[in-house]
């Protein structure tokens, strides 16, 4: 047996739990995907009439079996029930799934779950013991609430795009998804915990979050020096900005032949290492005064060697650095790897997909599956067999 499909083969810390995967997008199917990798059976409740949208929400012009790549990467393993909503028959086979279920994920936006007679208080009447997860733009409450949800917007008025890019850029968003991604994750740990308290007790939960409270609480750090600050905004430097509240030489900097990232430093060692004395004996005050002074002053430096020569001048010295790596680069790598975080999975309509794995390991092993993400209502007839559903 392989070391995937022995990781496959072992129960998972979750095996057992019931989930369902109400929810569509990022946010409720990555907190799901989380939880499958922990070993719960995960059941997609979708659409008969083109299933979740991300479906056809595509990174790329990449499609793989009618769907787009980024439904494959976070739907992976899930099993799909198709059910219409708006069709009472079809409403009381999802009630009937809910008691049988130990968790549901939703992410409407507020109101439409309880006009469906699904939200918390109808899903726990069904099922006291059940653990009903939330997740909503802007919360269940205020002038917010029925506003789209969205990560772009989530991040636009969260205050995190004034951290990033330098001083001149205006505001400029992460690259990914971030606020979808920490709102699931968030969510995870808010089910999890219900699960042990449940144990127990053989009591259920609600647990709520929402893409600006993860965002929110992602930022907990600088927040909190901006509280006790006297409420100064940070200031990006102008030149390489890393962070906005960090000195000099803290960024990422151009070399001869690639990209090197230096972090926290003592600008004292750093001279004497990249033999610039001018670097010595300035003030933590003047340092970061001077912040993009002495950044392009260290990038001048660093343009006129390899990054293997300057890594090989400052790894032994114990100066935190790294070479900036792309992806091929990345996997090419021996750290990599070692990792092994990458799999393939497949369904039975000849649809195969390399994805990345969970990035936990249990008993030193990571979970593994075979199964991609289904088609729509691929299992229904099966589901409905199992549990009993007309």
């Amino acid at each position: 047996m392989t070391e995937d499909a022995s990781a496959a083969a072992e129960p998972g810390l979750l095996d057992g739990l019931v989930v369902l995967d109400m929810s569509q997008f990022l946010s409720g199917p990555f907190a799901a995907l989380r939880l499958q990798d922990l070993g719960a059976r995960v059941i997609k409740i979708e659409r008969p009439d083109g299933g979740d949208l991300c479906r056809r929400l595509y990174l790329s012009d990449t499609e793989i079996g009618g769907d787009s790549t980024l439904f494959h990467a976070i739907n992976r393993g899930k099993q799909s029930f198709a059910a219409d909503f708006k069709d009472p028959a079809d409403l009381a086979a999802i009630r009937a799934l809910v008691a049988r279920a130990d968790v549901v994920i939703q992410n409407f936006r507020p109101g439409v779950i309880a006009r469906l007679g699904l939200d918390h208080a109808a899903a726990a009447a069904i099922n006291p013991r059940l653990v009903y997860a939330s997740i909503t733009g802007w919360g269940d409450d205020g002038p917010w609430r029925g506003r789209p949800g969205q990560d772009l917007l989530a991040q636009a008025r969260s205050g995190v795009m004034w951290l990033n890019g330098d001083d001149d850029q205006g505001p400029v968003p992460f690259g990914l998804a971030i606020a979808d991604l920490l709102a699931g994750n968030a969510i995870v740990q808010g089910v999890l915990a219900a699960l042990v308290r449940r144990g127990l007790t053989g009591r259920g939960a609600h647990v709520e979050t929402s893409l600006i409270e993860a965002l929110v609480d992602f930022q907990f750090e600088v927040l909190t020096t901006h509280l006790n600050d006297g409420g100064r905004i940070p200031k990006r430097s102008g030149f390489r900005n890393a962070h906005a509240y960090l000195s000099a030489p803290y960024g990422v900097y151009r070399t001869a032949d690639g990209w090197l990232a230096l972090a926290m430093t003592p600008l004292d060692r750093l001279a004497d290492l990249l033999g610039m004395p001018g670097l010595a004996g300035l003030a933590a005050d003047a340092a970061f005064k001077r912040r993009d002074e002495i950044k392009r002053a260290v990038a001048d430096r660093f343009a006129e060697a390899t990054t293997a020569d300057w890594l090989a001048i400052l790894e032994p010295a114990d100066v935190w650095c790294a070479e900036v790596l792309d992806w091929p680069a990345l996997f090419a790598s021996e750290g990599f790897r070692g990792l092994d975080m990458l799999q393939t999975v497949a369904r039975g309509d000849g649809v195969a997909i390399r994805t990345t794995a969970a990035p936990l390991r249990v008993d030193g092993r990571r979970p593994k599956g075979a199964a991609a993400a289904p088609r729509i209502g691929e299992h229904t007839a099966a589901i409905r067999a199992e549990f009993g559903l007309s």
